[in-house]
């Protein structure tokens, strides 16, 4: 396919719209975008042109442009900000599903430095969900531990960890604010052995927005997991809701 190109105002390079080809206008404009923020002639911060601009450029619908828009936006490459437009996100820490780490030691791979807020550190009854997840009874003693994750100091997750208390108690004058959770642990005697994790989309909720420094609605990964110590005994049931925006899981294959 050839394009023809023309620059912006910022000099970034946008590609033409083959009007004979089969493939759908809003899905050539949406690749057209996804090049250009790969090649970073559009950066992380940076405004895209307006759903207009695009139309008057392409002779295309603003419908068209839309739809390639909120593609690009629930993928998480593109955010919107209300009455000031559309920006192009940062680029997602990607983690392998294959390791089991914390998120410190994540964000250590990354060269990046992890920090939390603690939001609340309380000892309760465990619910019925809670027990069933460590398989205890319901109203065992747990520490409910609730934060947000940051990374370089812009948020990343709201983390919800459920321990079994007679496992974490020590940690409960513990300032995790900078320290790991699992590091301290570790030093507790506590070994973890495996986690069974799984992944569902979804969006930010009202409440989680406030943390997490994004709209309501934004795309989110919900991530939950069950983490086993050396006796393979579950002690731990954590629930995160991570940015789509700012991270995204990958998974080797092998036949």
């Amino acid at each position: 396919m050839g394009y023809s190109f023309w620059l912006s105002e910022g000099g970034a390079r946008l590609a033409g719209i083959d009007t004979e080809s089969p493939v759908p206008k809003y899905y050539q404009l949406k690749e057209i975008i996804r090049d250009m923020i790969e090649k970073e002639e559009l950066r992380a911060g940076q405004a895209i042109p307006s759903e207009r601009e695009f139309c008057e450029r392409y002779g295309i619908s603003r419908m068209t442009a839309r739809q390639a828009i909120m593609e690009l936006v629930n993928e998480g490459l593109l955010y919107r900000e209300q009455g000031r437009g559309t920006f192009v996100a940062e680029k997602k820490l990607q983690q392998e599903a294959v390791r089991l780490t914390s998120f410190t030691q994540d964000m250590r791979d990354r060269g990046m430095r992890a920090s939390s807020r603690v939001l609340e550190m309380e000892v309760e009854p465990a619910g019925p969900v809670v027990a069933r997840m460590l398989g205890v009874d319901r109203g065992t003693r747990i520490v409910r531990l609730r934060r947000v994750r940051d990374a370089d100091g812009e948020p990343m997750a709201l983390e919800t960890s459920h321990l079994l208390y007679e496992v974490a108690r020590g940690v409960l004058d513990v300032d995790l604010s900078e320290r790991s959770l699992y590091e301290e642990l570790r030093k507790a005697g506590v070994r973890m052995s495996r986690a069974e994790q799984s992944y569902e989309a979804g969006l930010v909720s009202e409440a989680e927005a406030e943390h997490l420094g994004v709209p309501a609605g934004s795309p989110a990964l919900l991530i939950e997991r069950i983490t086993f110590d050396q006796n393979d005994r579950p002690f731990e049931y954590v629930k995160s809701t991570y940015r789509a925006d700012r991270y995204r899981v990958t998974t080797v294959l092998h036949p």
